[in-house]
């Protein structure tokens, strides 16, 4: 329905009013001012032009002015609404008949007004006498809008009834904006409908309607989602509350009245600001704020962290919570017959609620590429994915609709659906690129100082944590290689899923990482005990993680055991080998039987030495992994400490006792025992004197 119009001046009704004639269109527009009083100012100023020479008033005696009664009577809505009804009627049976006086039309529209004005700071005044029936408040106002309508339908009636169109049309103006002040506080908060009048809110959108621009006289953007900005305190800072159905009730009722003046534009931008600030009132409860892309792009990794966590809460409310809810009001509100006007406004509201966030997600995408921004664009990827089937839900429901307004909300939903995989695409290649890069940081580590006494290397530890806490994200880091494929991914082809192959390419190169770093140490035992110390932190995150051990696999796993063992062997040869011979009587010690007392001293200078060179620098050395540590020494102690005590056994007799004993044998058996204990724990000490 075409809006009823009001008449030109209207648009002027504030600006400096110059003559008769725009005074009177204003204060007609306007204020509540009585027929009778203008058409005595009329009759003055007629009788002043035409006094004749004689003083004889010529004016003065007109029918048609002397007809109207000096005062009008209280107006009674309930019988003018009855004329009003009659009149109304007729014109449906005979157009060209006027049969209502300008004096009803006054008292009608003051009647609409008076009730406007009680109705003002009443909790009620939107409640129906009886269930299912329109308020009175509003079947006045609908009364008066349908009477505009009729009045205004040709040239020749308007001209008929000149002040009386003025007069109306201007009370079914202030009808519909204080009906849209009190549609808006309702729409942003439904415990307006509930605020008792002492409680210093009269319930009426006087003390909001502030918070946004006015809607009448002023033409709207064609883009509909670009609304008037808000200062986002609709809902109090809190999640909408739900709208009871007694409200919603009264919303449609006021949309009804709306639409059915020609007012749709204005309802649907009402309602479109309203429940924006809402949402961005609920977003603002959770902590998000709204930041421009360049500020995200310039934003430190600290402080953007912080903000993605509370930009995926935000997004989870607005997908699961707050759109859903917004499609059910919009439903409800623009029911009987405006159904395709409310799935147009819920498709602009949820753009419009969506396009920051979009933007937001946008500008994370175009940041620099970081290992440690993986996980957090893999929470936002997985955001955007699961929201997925509820845009499809909102999709599939207007799939049904046939007419303009449905199908163009249907294409704006549809493009929302592709903005969002659009946006979900560049976060996957954002994820898979992340994690590729990981290949070049490997390589790229190429120190030359080895890691102090052999220890676990620092690369090590935050690779394996990070493929750990990856592989916490297996099947979204699947999904995301499956659908962004490394650009040399060819050489995988048929090879099986390609985020595990490209987990066991960054495995691979860590291993030869590591052992390129083990020759670094002049050392071949530190060599092995480094390797060793790698190559268990290694196995012991993986066999600790279910996730990444089910990527890697057992074959790898046992592997990299049998390379541990490997490392043991090595060190064990370099280390405790020599050792060993110098505890063994090789034919040089006793030959024909005969103990040579000066190759035996030599013997026992000989291990006595090694032992100290032993407990100097493998007391420095670190193997942080107890059970390995343990598992080392105990391997140690079984080899050496029996072979100490059997050649202690043989020989110990040939040297006297007193000084020499003292000076070749230092340390008994006990004594190794408690060096070998105290090897690899960082502490480097001198051989203790012989235990007594």
């Amino acid at each position: 329905m075409d809006r009823i119009p009001i008449p030109q001046l209207k648009s002027s009704s504030f600006s400096a009013a110059t003559t008769r004639d725009d005074r009177l269109a204003r204060n007609l527009s306007l204020g509540p001012i009585k027929l009778n009083e203008h058409i005595k100012e009329a009759r003055q100023e007629k009788a002043k032009g035409h006094v004749d020479n004689a003083g004889e008033d010529v004016g003065g005696g007109e029918a048609g002015v002397d007809a109207v009664p000096e005062e009008a009577s209280e107006p009674d809505l309930a019988a003018l609404s009855a004329e009003i009804d009659s009149f109304l009627a007729a014109r449906d049976g005979d157009p060209a008949a006027p049969v209502i006086s300008e004096v009803t039309l006054d008292k009608f529209a003051n009647a609409v007004e008076q009730e406007i004005a009680q109705s003002e700071g009443t909790d009620d005044k939107w409640a129906s006498d009886k269930a299912g029936a329109v308020p009175p408040l509003l079947a006045a106002i609908k009364r008066i809008a349908a009477l505009a309508s009729a009045l205004t339908a040709n040239h020749v009636e308007g001209a008929t009834y000149t002040i009386g169109v003025h007069r109306v049309t201007g009370v079914l103006h202030r009808s519909l904006t204080f009906v849209e002040d009190e549609f808006h506080a309702l729409l942003e908060d439904p415990r307006v409908a509930k605020t008792a009048p002492h409680s210093g809110d009269t319930g009426s959108a006087t003390g909001k309607s502030v918070k946004r621009p006015p809607s009448f006289g002023h033409g709207g953007d064609p883009d509909r989602c670009v609304l008037p900005s808000s200062d986002g305190n609709g809902g109090g800072g809190e999640a909408s509350p739900p709208f009871p159905p007694e409200t919603v009730d009264r919303l449609r009722a006021m949309a009804e009245a709306m639409i059915a003046a020609g007012y749709e534009t204005e309802c649907t931008q009402v309602f479109l600001v309203a429940r924006r600030n809402a949402l961005d009132a609920a977003l603002q409860s959770l902590g998000y704020e709204k930041a421009s892309i360049d500020d995200v792009v310039r934003m430190q990794w600290e402080a953007l962290e912080s903000e993605i966590a509370t930009w995926i809460k935000a997004f989870r409310h607005v997908v699961d919570v707050g759109l859903p809810g917004e499609r059910d009001l919009c439903i409800r509100v623009f029911a009987g017959g405006h159904e395709g006007l409310g799935r147009g406004i819920f498709a602009d509201l949820a753009r419009c609620a969506m396009l920051h966030m979009l933007n937001f997600m946008e500008a994370v995408a175009m940041t620099k590429r970081a290992a440690e921004k993986l996980f957090k664009v893999l929470d936002m990827y997985e955001a955007i994915r699961d929201a997925a089937p509820v845009v499809d839900g909102f999709l599939v429901s207007d799939d049904e609709a046939s007419d303009q307004d449905s199908g163009s909300a249907a294409t704006a939903l549809a493009d929302l659906k592709s903005e969002l995989a659009s946006v979900r695409s560049r976060l996957g290649e954002s994820a898979a690129a992340i994690f590729c890069d990981l290949e070049s940081s490997i390589r790229a580590d190429a120190g030359k100082q080895p890691v102090p006494g052999g220890a676990v290397h620092p690369l090590t530890r935050y690779l394996m944590n990070y493929l750990k806490y990856a592989c916490e994200y297996k099947n979204t880091l699947e999904q995301v290689f499956r659908e962004h494929h490394r650009p040399d991914g060819d050489e995988h082809e048929g090879g099986g899923d390609p985020f595990a192959l490209q987990l066991m390419e960054v495995m691979e190169l860590l291993h030869g990482n590591l052992e390129a770093k083990s020759r670094l140490y002049k050392d071949p035992s530190l060599s092995s005990i480094f390797l060793m110390n790698n190559g268990r932190y290694m196995l012991q995150k993986i066999r600790g993680s279910p996730e990444i051990n089910a990527v890697v696999g057992e074959a790898w796993s046992r592997k990299r055991s049998t390379d541990l063992r490997q490392y043991h062997k090595n060190y064990q040869r370099e280390t405790w080998s020599r050792v060993l011979n110098l505890l063994r009587d090789d034919g040089v010690i006793t030959v024909k039987g005969h103990v040579q007392k000066p190759v035996l001293k030599e013997r026992f200078k000989q291990f006595n030495a090694a032992m100290d060179e032993i407990q100097r620098t493998q007391g420095a050395w670190v193997v942080s992994d107890e059970q390995l540590q343990s598992e080392l020494r105990v391997s140690i102690a079984a080899v050496i400490v029996p072979a100490y005590r059997s050649f202690l056994g043989r020989f110990a007799q040939h040297f006297s006792s007193g000084r020499q004993t003292e000076k070749y044998i230092k340390l008994s058996g006990e004594d190794l025992e408690a060096i070998i204990d105290e090897l690899f724990d960082g502490n480097a000490v001198s051989m203790p004197r012989r235990r007594t």
